[in-house]
């Protein structure tokens, strides 16, 4: 992989974690609107439904896009993409469902650091598949873990079902992220990323169909979070995730990331400063150092240890 490649992973990659930190606000706000399950529909079909102009652009205008690092879909497989999304759909809307029901018994800051536990996961899964890692990235994937408990970590640690449900989350978001990437260098990464969408959609609503009370009033009044949920944190970042993932050390990606836990402590604060959260959101001095201590971690990994790293 050049140089160029892969700081454009990285750049993906790092827009992905961005994106999906200031979504936990909309996120917070959504639960206000609306259940777990037809929230997560709402924002999985809109998110499949901002990207078909892409791909219509891609079908009728492929020389449009000719100089773009994306391959066309008319010469990738689309019996394997179909496959690779139904597969990524079905970790992806099990992984948030479980998150969204385990932070009922469970707090934020416990649920934000129980599923960054993927950064420990997808190594050692990795592991069963003869992907290994240089020691540097264990040091930074444990570093990280330590930020993570900082930041998020602020009463007395103790386990209840919600955090068993969102353990298991961190399980199915270790298994879509494990195969993002290895569908993703031999798939249209725009396609998977809308089928992925689709089939967490339907996945999602079928089980609110069965459990809730979905309305179209419900959507409506919960718009705004499900309009940027919707484009930005499913369409615009998860497709950014399938890009910057190929390719690329999974678990490294997983550490640029897992940063989405930093960004989402910041926008909570700045939130409740411009009154959009009343409830308070100040950083304390140990919060701000596991801020710095992932942010750390995240820039070592990414120091000039090619030559000694191996290559997956």
């Amino acid at each position: 992989m050049t140089k160029s490649n892969n700081l454009r992973s990285v750049l993906y990659l790092s827009l992905t974690a961005v994106i999906w930190g200031v979504a936990f606000v909309f996120q917070s706000m959504g639960n206000d609107y609306m259940e777990p399950f037809t929230f997560s529909s709402a924002r999985s079909f809109l998110g499949c439904f901002v990207l078909i102009p892409i791909i219509v652009i891609k079908y009728f205008k492929p020389r449009f896009l000719a100089d773009s690092d994306e391959i066309p879909i008319k010469k990738v497989p689309l019996r394997t993409t179909v496959i690779a999304g139904t597969l990524c759909g079905l970790a992806l809307g099990t992984a948030t469902m479980l998150q969204q029901y385990g932070m009922k018994t469970t707090s934020a800051g416990k649920a934000g650091f129980i599923t960054a536990l993927y950064i420990i996961l997808i190594p050692l899964f990795g592991l069963f598949f003869g992907k290994r890692v240089h020691f540097t990235v264990w040091i930074g994937a444990v570093a990280s873990l330590v930020g993570l408990y900082l930041l998020c970590i602020t009463g007395e640690f103790s386990v209840s079902a919600g955090d068993l449900l969102v353990l298991a989350c961190a399980v199915f978001f270790t298994i879509q992220m494990m195969l993002i990437d290895f569908f993703a260098p031999q798939t249209n990464g725009v396609l998977l990323a809308c089928i992925q969408f689709f089939v967490s959609a339907v996945l999602a609503g079928v089980l609110a169909l069965i459990f809730e009370n979905p309305s179209w009033q419900q959507v409506q009044n919960g718009l705004i979070p499900v309009l940027y949920t919707g484009i930005m944190s499913s369409g615009v970042a998860y497709t950014c995730q399938i890009l910057g993932q190929r390719n690329f050390n999974p678990t490294i990606a997983a550490m640029i990331m897992s940063m989405e836990s930093v960004i989402s402590a910041v926008a909570s604060f700045l939130a409740y400063k411009w009154g959009f959260l009343t409830q308070d959101q100040s950083l304390s001095a140990m919060q701000i150092l596991g801020c710095v201590i992932m942010f750390a971690a995240v820039i070592f990994v990414q120091l000039p240890f090619d030559k000694f790293k191996r290559k997956h």
